[in-house]
């Protein structure tokens, strides 16, 4: 098959000098202003901007992009990004300059003439009953020829039949369960849950165990509270109706599965598809939870642990197959079959740049992915809806000649995030010397409002200061006269050593479009959202999560009337943006990376420490290389205070910064983990280990606990522990002064 389309190397090599000349030629101011090499935020310019950011405008930007679904690389996802393009070059409002790139990226796509299917057969062959093919049209939204059908993103294409297990949420675990309760897995179609684990990974731990199929339902209890009625969802409720499917990306890895770590330009060399992993390894589907109820409630078998029942209304049981009692005769089996196929499509992502007026080499990115599955009014769109309007005020401060910030700002939209972050990656991939030497940090605003409940930030620990900053000084929704601080410390909270009672902020995994920049690049990264009340409902995510009912009037009448925590996301989102744009000194706090590293190390002697010393490994080069970070990261610190009080030199003023900026790069180690794709980060790479600490350490010890002294495992324990104490050592060095090695 040719997975190249002639496109020809000459607009691709085009397009590469495009964005490197819009990125490159910062260094060169143009007309540049009367402006000090001093110039720091602008305090009346940051009240300005939060004054002029509008609700009413936040909302009718999502009611234009949820208005057609936008599937990755369809007609919609293009006019949106002619409509990205359009605001970001107009006249009154734009930004210095817009432009979108195109990435040639393979994806997935059920077929229109097959639609996939999930059957209940009889022993003739004979259909018993058959699941939804499509959600139901409950507001007239869900039957358009543009919503694409449920289906599992990158499942291949298959027919499995076989007697029906239920294997909760899918995990090792749960198959190694059904085996040690004597059910024959091999050839089976298992029924799994949602959560628990990724998408993908419950294909690949069935298929380990024989099974030929997978179903994936989204149980009521997991996310509508346990409501399950037609009257008490949506569009009714916020709950989920009971034929709502939850579509998605079911590859494990991301970015372009043909061109790992290299840009998925036309030129680019591209695996063979026998040679990609990371694919589900058998036919998998997904299904509305009224469909789940019909097979679930009619299994035979042992009823299933307390901790897999669910919210269907009946007792789970394990199977294998049906009770002669039930709807179908007990012989009665499963059939799936899936006929998705893959196909190269271009996908754009649009970068909109502001100049920077000092150091316009000096770049701080601002980004969401722009296409859904579906509508996509909470996701994305509710996240492009804030960036719009955010550019759309400091673009027009950027015409009227009232501002420029010291450093660039680059908005982004990237393309096919949901297929596996796709756009963010292939721009990373592409850009990756430029950007890790002058990208200062990433901000994220994907979902911008799951819920109106509170603040939620996700991001490494030196973006903790400039975050809190921001929230102390903007007003929270609601009555009241709380700040956004003080109502986030009451919902999510840890106590500090330094600081004492102050909000959580979460780790970043791979959830968005953040995972490249942190985990490939080493760029200090965060997440910012608003969320739900965690004391009151038990969802793992807002109930219509990636399927057609996630809509404008949904988000309007349900999520966030009135869009006053759209507008707060805004505040706070473009509060941190102009800090960390135009501070003189960056506003990043290396020292919050201690509580960190020190948690880390306190857990690794507690719960590793006897163990390690079994095998005649200790921890002592650790404690060390975290002491080495805790005192140099103090040291900067004091040596900036100083600066701070006095007058100083720009170019001591650069080199601080420098330091506070490329700190995030000296944890990368990109031979720490080579199971893992793109994870070179020491401190945020998947931890699999149940010890909270380092998580090459963690994973090692975990494999190895079991195993002899002297063994392979043993030895990878020893590595990761080295790679861990060069890292802090390295980040370390970093910090102290730039003519000291």
């Amino acid at each position: 098959m040719q997975w190249v389309k002639g496109l020809g190397l000459g607009l691709g090599a085009a397009a590469l000098l495009a964005l490197g000349i819009i990125l490159g030629h910062f260094a060169i101011p143009k007309n540049p202003p009367s402006i000090s090499a001093a110039q720091d935020l602008d305090l009346e310019i940051l009240e300005t901007v939060m004054g002029q950011l509008d609700a009413s405008r936040i909302r009718e930007n999502l009611r234009e992009l949820s208005r057609e679904p936008h599937l990755a690389s369809t007609p919609r996802d293009e006019a949106l990004v002619q409509l990205l393009l359009q605001r970001w070059t107009d006249p009154a409002s734009g930004l210095d300059s817009a432009e979108a790139f195109e990435y040639e990226v393979l994806l997935s796509f059920p077929s229109q003439e097959q639609p996939n299917s999930v059957d209940v057969v009889g022993s003739a062959g004979d259909i018993l009953y058959s699941c939804r093919r499509s959600e139901e049209n409950l507001t007239g939204e869900q039957g358009g020829p543009d919503v694409v059908p449920p289906y599992a993103a990158y499942a291949p294409p298959g027919t499995p039949q076989g007697l029906l297990v239920y294997a909760n949420q899918g995990r090792e675990e749960d198959f190694m369960e059904l085996q040690t309760q004597g059910i024959t897995l091999e050839g089976t179609i298992a029924l799994t849950r949602y959560g628990g684990i990724g998408r993908g990974a419950k294909a690949v731990n069935a298929a380990k165990y024989g099974v030929a199929g997978v179903l994936v339902y989204t149980d009521p209890g997991d996310i509508n509270d346990g409501l399950s009625l037609p009257n008490e969802t949506f569009p009714n409720s916020w709950y989920l109706p009971p034929s709502g499917v939850e579509r998605g990306s079911y590859y494990e890895y991301f970015g372009d599965p043909l061109t790992p770590y290299l840009p998925a330009n036309p030129s680019s060399f591209r695996l063979d598809l026998t040679n990609v992993s990371g694919f589900p390894p058998i036919p998998t589907q997904p299904i509305g939870f009224e469909d789940a109820k019909v097979l679930l409630c009619n299994l035979k078998g042992s009823l299933a642990p307390a901790a897999w029942q669910g919210a269907l209304g009946c007792d789970y049981r394990l199977g294998p197959g049906f009770h002669p009692e039930g709807d179908f005769p007990e012989d009665s089996q499963v059939n799936v079959s899936v006929h998705n196929h893959l196909q190269l499509r271009n996908s754009s992502n649009v970068l909109g740049i502001i100049r920077g007026a000092v150091e316009p080499d000096r770049y701080v990115l601002y980004g969401n992915h722009r296409d859904s599955w579906v509508h996509g009014a909470v996701d994305p769109s509710s996240g492009t809806a804030v960036l719009l309007e955010l550019s759309r005020i400091l673009g027009t401060l950027l015409k009227e000649g009232t501002w420029r910030p010291r450093r660039s700002i680059v908005f982004a939209s990237w393309g096919a995030e949901e297929f596996g972050l796709i756009g963010s990656t292939e721009f990373t991939e592409d850009f990756f010397s430029k950007l890790q030497e002058r990208t200062v940090a990433y901000l994220n605003v994907d979902i911008s409002v799951f819920a109106n409940a509170t603040l939620r930030v996700q991001g490494t620990p030196p973006v903790q200061s400039v975050v809190f900053s921001a929230a102390k000084e903007i007003r929270s929704p609601g009555p009241g006269d709380l700040s956004i601080y003080d109502n986030w410390i009451r919902y999510f909270n840890r106590s500090s050593p330094v600081y004492g009672l102050i909000p959580r902020l979460g780790t970043l995994g791979a959830g968005s479009d953040y995972a490249p920049f942190i985990h490939f690049l080493g760029i200090s990264s965060m997440d910012i959202a608003y969320t739900y009340d965690r004391s009151k409902t038990s969802a793992r995510i807002y109930p219509t999560y990636h399927t057609a009912f996630d809509t404008f009037d949904y988000v309007d009448k349900f999520v966030d009337p009135g869009f006053s925590s759209h507008q707060a996301v805004a505040r706070t989102v473009g509060s941190v943006l102009l800090r960390l744009s135009d501070s003189l000194f960056l506003p990043l706090n290396v020292s919050d990376y201690s509580d960190t590293l020190r948690s880390f190390l306190q857990a690794a002697q507690q719960d590793l420490g006897d163990l390690l010393e079994q095998h005649s490994i200790s921890l002592g080069p650790l404690v060390t290389a975290v002491e080495k970070f805790e005192a140099a990261a103090a040291t900067l610190g004091q040596y900036m205070s100083t600066l701070q009080k006095g007058s100083p030199d720009p170019l001591q003023v650069r080199m601080l910064n420098d330091q506070l900026m490329l700190l995030e790069r000296a944890f990368l180690n990109p031979r720490a983990f080579p199971e893992e794709h793109y994870y070179s980060h020491v401190l945020w790479a998947p931890r699999t280990g149940s010890t909270a600490t380092f998580p090459g350490l963690a994973n090692a010890c975990s494999r190895a606990e079991n195993t002899s002294s002297g063994s392979e495992a043993w030895a990878e324990v020893q590595r990761q522990l080295s790679i861990v104490v060069v890292a802090l050592e390295g980040a370390a060095a970093t910090l102290r002064p730039v003519a000291d090695l």
